[in-house]
């Protein structure tokens, strides 16, 4: 999809500018979805240029923005803290990718935490709750999705309009716990297997990663619960030239991923941007 490609360059351009190289392989469309979400309804006349990626034909791509600097500086403190996550969660030997990882990072997080110091406490908070939780081995589903919904939630904390924050905050908020329940319920099987907490394992009773008839409709209607109060925020404003894509986003990419992850067909490597009727995904890379 065109658009969504040109934020998606334009977002590199953007990590690379303000937080150097190493930031740049941190980019996913997870990250340009957020970049989106808090541009505003304009899309300002597009560059072109080439990169590692791209050598010879280059690419169109944003323009640097408010939003841009915004959604980079985010991406880069929360994938810092997903890494250091991650050495946690690991022994020594295991944990050695994502401490290597954190540490090639960490430059690019320290200057993205000096310029959000309030979105890197806040993401530090909620982190640190989601570990109690897990040694707690908490049956609950709410209470660790509430942390993670609040974590995300906070990207909008430095929104202007206060109108347009409540909607963006709304939708973050529900964004993210229906992104931790379908992580969860993604790794079923695979945390069966290790051991690993699993919060929707231990709320359904669920045996070897496996789904009974009723918890899997119970599942999916909190499922659908968090993408209505989703499409509900997303109707209280105007998002210009970026409403086919989050509108494709909300109302059919998540229900279109959530059955896939319940019928086991789901693979996260091959996710890929929404593709709004009338236009087409072009090119590579």
């Amino acid at each position: 999809m065109v658009r969504f490609r040109r934020a998606y360059c334009g977002l590199c351009h953007t990590l690379g500018r303000r937080c150097g190289p190493a930031a740049q392989c941190i980019l996913n469309y997870d990250f340009t979805f957020l970049a989106i979400l808090l541009s505003d309804g304009e899309e300002a006349a597009c560059r072109r240029g080439r990169c590692a990626v791209h050598p010879v034909h280059g690419r169109d791509y944003l323009p640097p923005s408010a939003a841009l600097d915004l959604a980079a500086d985010e991406s880069v403190i929360l994938a810092y803290w997903q890494l250091r996550d991650g050495v946690e969660d690991h022994d020594w030997f295991r944990g050695l990718k994502y401490r290597g990882l954190s540490g090639i990072l960490e430059p690019a997080y320290r200057r993205a935490a000096a310029a959000l110091p309030d979105f890197d406490g806040s993401t530090r908070r909620q982190l640190a709750l989601l570990a109690e939780l897990e040694r707690e081995r908490c049956d609950s589903i709410d209470r660790p999705a509430d942390a993670f919904a609040v974590l995300l939630r906070e990207a909008a904390g430095a929104v202007d309009n206060p109108v347009r924050r409540r909607v963006l905050e709304q939708l973050l908020y529900h964004l993210g716990r229906w992104i931790y329940l379908i992580d969860a319920a993604d790794d079923l099987k695979a945390d069966a297997a290790s051991g690993n907490y699993n919060p929707v394992a231990l709320r359904f009773g669920l045996r070897d990663g496996r789904w009974t008839e009723e918890s899997r409709r119970a599942f999916a209607l909190t499922l659908d619960q968090s993408v209505h109060m989703m499409t509900t925020a997303f109707e209280l404003w105007e998002f210009g030239v970026w409403e086919p894509i989050l509108r494709e986003t909300l109302y059919g990419t998540l229900f279109r991923v959530g059955r896939a992850v319940l019928d086991g067909d789901f693979h996260k490597s091959g996710r890929r941007p929404p593709e709004p009727s009338g236009e087409k995904r072009r090119g590579g890379g």
